[in-house]
């Protein structure tokens, strides 16, 4: 693998961008990653290959790096259920001589308001 010089390959971008695009791209650089115009974030190499694609005409790589996609948030048709909470362990009652370890960790976990684990090595 050949080691890339960062600027020359992102001048070389910014050259091929805006002769495609009659603009100048706005690259947000981050450590080892690179996002062009808010777009998905892409590798150096990336980038190289993008700019390839652009001095030869290709216009499939274009939209990607131009425009990033709008999300749409679509809303589900199906109601949301009523969330019934089953235990995953049986509750014991407290007998006269109290609570094993054991069932003092059921209880205690089965009143809390989320769903717990119990100990390793219980039940």
């Amino acid at each position: 693998m050949s080691k890339l010089d960062k600027t020359e390959v992102l001048n070389a971008f910014e050259a091929a961008y805006q002769a495609a695009n009659g603009k100048k791209p706005e690259i947000t650089s981050k450590p080892g990653w690179y996002s062009i115009d808010g777009g998905k974030n892409l590798r150096l190499a990336e980038v190289a290959e993008l700019t390839e694609q652009l001095t030869s005409g290709d216009t499939s790589a274009q939209p990607a790096a131009t425009a990033p996609a709008k999300k749409t948030k679509t809303k589900s048709a199906v109601p949301a259920k009523a969330a019934v909470k089953k235990a995953p362990f049986t509750i014991t009652t407290a007998n006269g001589e109290g609570y094993t370890a054991e069932e003092f960790w059921i209880v205690y976990l089965a009143k809390k308001d989320h769903d717990c684990r119990l100990p390793r090595g219980v039940v």
